[in-house]
């Protein structure tokens, strides 16, 4: 059980990784850039599947009352798989920004060589 949420999780995170990848293709002309993505990649669903695990670990199953559960035990497969969407997402955005700001510099650098 431990890794049905990264069963449930893992198909969305390979789609937003392929839509990345789909989406910066046009931008990636050097094996530098090519790199800079697939480590950011590997990097976002290294992230998403490490704390995917440690949500899993953190979160208490409740005890069973005179009543039943008082909340269901859905939470130990929820939980991790909002904290792996969040760390991959993370990781993502952050990759995302560093791209605009490294190709803004990257032209900046290029125009001021030309002139």
């Amino acid at each position: 059980m431990r890794y049905l949420s990264l069963l449930l999780l893992g198909p969305w995170l390979v789609m937003l990784a392929w839509a990345y990848w789909v989406v910066e293709k046009r931008f990636r002309v050097t094996w530098q850039l090519k790199l800079y993505d697939v480590m950011v990649v590997l990097m976002a669903l290294g992230v998403a599947c490490g704390s995917a695990l440690v949500a899993f670990d953190d979160i208490a199953i409740q005890n069973v009352g005179g009543f039943g559960r008082e909340s269901g035990g859905i939470w130990k497969q929820v939980m991790p798989a909002l904290y792996g969407y969040g760390a991959f997402a993370a990781v993502m955005v952050l990759g995302i920004v560093m791209r605009l700001f490294l190709r803004r510099h990257e032209s900046h650098f290029v125009a001021q060589k030309r002139g």
